[in-house]
């Protein structure tokens, strides 16, 4: 193999899973209208691979997610301010980011208090709203929520799914 002056041979060793990721970003507007317009865009993300009731997880998680920076993050903002969403598939989970511009917010302590306002009332007999931080926890199997270096706040949702076309064979024993 013959190289020309400046250029070297790249390992590309661990680079293989690079082929099945799948990354989509969309922007809309803070404007809780917009929420049919970005499930609309999400659906056209689904995979055969993912499992349906991952799927409709995911959905709910994203929903939550965008409902909430309008609401709360977004509160008394402009609506040409934008919610930032970026989806990357994964052979074997995907990832949700929800990018806001509102003020830090601490997600733990927002899942404990809304955990004690649920443990407060008896079952059936919560107040609408407010559940949104822990159906994401419950739903998420990593849930994250950062403040980023450009001032705006990263909300993280990482769900794991198996693929079956990946599936290990059974032994035959031989």
């Amino acid at each position: 193999m013959h190289l020309q002056p400046g250029f070297g041979v790249v390992d590309l060793k661990g680079f293989e899973k690079l082929r099945d990721l799948n990354r989509s970003v969309k922007q809309v507007p803070t404007d809780l209208k917009a929420l049919e317009q970005l499930l609309s865009w999400f659906d056209q993300l689904n995979q055969p691979s993912i499992p349906t009731e991952i799927w409709i997880q995911c959905q709910l998680a994203l929903a939550e997610g965008f409902t909430n920076a309008v609401r709360h993050a977004h509160k008394g903002l402009p609506t040409n301010i934008p919610v930032d969403i970026e989806v990357t598939l994964f052979p074997q989970y995907l990832e949700i980011r929800i990018w806001d511009q509102g003020a830090p917010f601490d997600l733990e302590q927002g899942i404990q208090n809304q955990n004690q306002k649920m443990n407060e009332h008896p079952p059936g007999e919560y107040p609408p709203g407010g559940r949104g931080l822990v159906l994401m926890r419950t739903i998420a199997d990593k849930l994250s929520y950062t403040r980023t270096n450009d001032n705006r706040n990263c909300l993280l949702i990482v769900k794991s799914y198996e693929r079956l076309d990946r599936a290990k064979p059974v032994s035959s024993g031989d």
